[in-house]
């Protein structure tokens, strides 16, 4: 027997039209067999809420510890372990009733009940839950809603509103994914298949031995969530393939990633899907109301005019010098805008800050005011270029020597002629100081570094070259959403709040500006390519230098504690003053960030600079000061 063309295109293409109780009939049958199946398996898996479990409330309840003491209370009440067995019963008979024929109201209490009862247990099992849960909760909240309401209109606009989820999380997934080159290259099939939680070693040996089809599969995957929306175009004339393309890819994912309740999960949607994507005039939905799409459609156009204008308003605040700033052109002709507190008649170093890739001066708010405030001291921050109110002018091939010669120039430019200068370098700031150092030769009296990068670190440290690709795309892609107006939707970080407060706004107004991380970008691929080919020793350097080490980088890579050694043995010689140190407790941001720690890192620069003032002394005198501590001499 034949197929016709005309029947074969009928088959594949056009709407599903399904009404609007049969959409609902099979969502929330579809969720409940989630709710069955997840709460199966938590009692199946008793001892992991037991005392010692993975779950153990006694530690869990910890992470609520925010929240307020009413919330605390109920937390309490269902996580004990006679509780959340008996609601996890509950569920299991809830759901299998939701699994029998009829639409009475009962049937919007049982899903109801199921939705809440998922997101009371969620912090009682908070490792074992997944997006399978978060979306069949959503399913059933809204079905539970439609089946207790009488008006038919208020029932579509739940299913409209589950629709339009279903259609946002492929979209966001898709294009997330399509940011990162593994998937862009059609690799991503490979990589997922080869790890120990999700992968499939039979699956993963076919991508290996045959790249081509895993290349149009995860191409495949990429247009099928990238391209969600489509099954609305044309009256539904894509919704069969589209919808029919996610079921299987669920499928797909059940059998051989091991997640199966993301397939009754995310398809519980697909009926809402087909209801909402079907043509209007079409029998099967005939009268349904619509009005919820034209609101959220303005909806979503309200809130990309206020992201714009948010993005708008922190990229005129961060643009904008501050008003007591100077501003120096390099011999690049990059205009770095600077802060500087100069003393008229003081004859002591200035100490100068340059701040680590993707950071800011503001993250050097509490060394900079105990520097003013114990020390008197002078010193001055700047933007790099790109960054904040300074422009970068250079073309597309930027090398970190572009920015040590502005760095350079800056000093010769901004600190007057009799001064000398110690470098207080964080992060890749550090190795920026060091190579600036040798440019400006005697203008330096020493070098402070802070947790600092080292050019041979992707080469010897195995932990910093493997996470060297991730760090690559976590950069590109925080370029990219920010330049998409998304910076509206990002929370305020919680190093932003533990800075000095007149520093907040203006660190935050840079954090979720694309200004900075386009910068960083730069910078990092500049730093990748030079330090992976970085071979030999570390140039001597005429003078003194702090090290300065967090501990918790050094904890977890022994390697990085090696190098801040070799930093400190590049200044050793005629009895050079050279301090190698830990801060305790701090890891690579919170020894600027953290009250404690920052107070803590600048009262060690002022003991240092202390001692090189005592030594200066010494010398002028002719007299030889003993001030080399253990920690000078390890």
């Amino acid at each position: 027997m034949r197929l016709r063309p005309r029947k074969l295109t009928s088959a594949l293409l056009g709407p599903v039209p399904v009404s609007r109780g049969r959409a609902l009939a099979v969502s929330e049958r579809l969720a409940a067999v989630n709710a069955v199946t997840a709460s199966l398996e938590h009692l199946s898996q008793r001892r992991n809420i037991q005392q010692g479990g993975l779950n153990d409330w006694s530690i869990e309840r910890d992470l609520s510890s925010g929240s307020t003491p009413l919330t605390r209370r109920l937390l309490d009440a269902v996580s004990g372990e006679r509780a959340t067995l008996a609601l996890h019963g509950a569920r299991v008979a809830a759901g299998a009733a939701l699994l029998l024929p009829g639409c009475g109201r009962w049937r919007g209490a049982a899903n109801g009940f199921l939705g809440l009862s998922n997101v009371a247990l969620y912090p009682r099992h908070r490792f074992g839950t997944d997006g399978a849960d978060q979306v069949a909760t959503l399913v059933q909240t809204a079905t539970g809603l439609a089946r207790m309401s009488r008006r038919e209109e208020t029932q579509d606009a739940l299913l409209w509103y589950v629709a339009l989820q279903a259609n946002l999380s492929y979209l966001v997934s898709g294009w997330v994914k399509l940011l990162g080159r593994e998937w862009r290259d059609g690799t991503a099939m490979s990589g997922v298949m080869r790890t120990r939680t999700y992968g499939h070693e039979g699956l993963w040996k076919l991508t290996r031995t045959h790249p081509v089809p895993a290349r149009f599969l995860a191409h495949g995957v990429l247009a099928l969530e990238c391209l969600f929306p489509l099954a609305y175009a044309k009256g539904g004339a894509l919704a069969k393939p589209i919808i029919g393309g996610a079921a299987a890819f669920h499928t797909a994912n059940g059998f051989v990633m091991g997640l199966g309740r993301f397939l009754t999960a995310f398809t519980s949607m697909h009926p809402m899907v087909a209801y909402t994507s079907t043509p209007r005039n079409h029998p099967a939905v005939a009268g349904r109301d619509d009005r919820i799409l034209t609101a959220a459609l303005a909806t979503g156009a309200a809130a990309v005019t206020g992201a714009a204008a948010i993005a708008a308003s922190r990229r005129s605040r961060v643009a904008d010098a501050p008003s007591n700033s100077r501003a120096v052109v390099t011999r690049h002709g990059n205009r770095l805008t600077y802060n500087a507190r100069l003393t008229a008649g003081r004859k002591g170093p200035v100490v100068v800050f340059v701040n680590g890739m993707t950071s800011t001066v503001e993250h050097f708010g509490w060394i900079t005011e105990q520097l003013v405030e114990d020390g008197e001291l002078d010193l001055l921050t700047y933007d790099r270029a790109g960054y904040a109110a300074s422009s970068y002018r250079g073309g597309s091939h930027y090398s970190l020597r572009e920015s040590v010669e502005d760095l350079a120039d800056l000093v010769r430019g901004a600190v007057p002629a009799d001064r000398e200068v110690v470098l207080a370098g964080h992060s890749l700031g550090g190795e920026l100081a060091r190579q600036a150092a040798a440019e400006l030769g005697g203008r330096v009296r020493g070098v402070v570094y802070l947790d600092s990068s080292h050019p041979a670190e992707l080469r010897r440290s195995a932990q910093q070259n493997k996470s060297a690709g991730t760090l690559r795309e976590n950069l590109s892609q925080f370029t990219v959403s920010l330049r998409a107006g998304l910076g509206a939707l990002l929370a305020r970080p919680e190093w932003v709040d533990n800075l000095p407060r007149r520093h907040r706004s203006r660190a935050f107004a840079q954090y979720a500006d694309a200004r900075m991380w386009r910068a960083s970008v730069r910078e990092w691929t500049a730093a990748e390519r030079e330090f992976s080919t970085y071979e030999g020793e570390l140039d001597r350097l005429p003078t003194a230098a702090l090290v300065l080490s967090a501990q918790q980088t050094v904890d977890r890579d022994p390697e990085h504690l090696l190098l801040h050694r070799e930093l400190a043995d590049a200044h050793r010689g005629s009895g050079r003053l050279v301090r190698t140190e830990v801060l305790e407790g701090a890891d690579h941001d919170s020894m600027l960030t953290d009250p404690r720690l920052g107070t803590e890192t600048a009262r060690r620069i002022l003991d240092f600079l202390a001692a090189l003032d005592t030594r200066a002394t010494g010398d002028a005198d002719g007299t030889t000061h003993s001030t080399v501590t253990a920690q000078e001499e390890r």
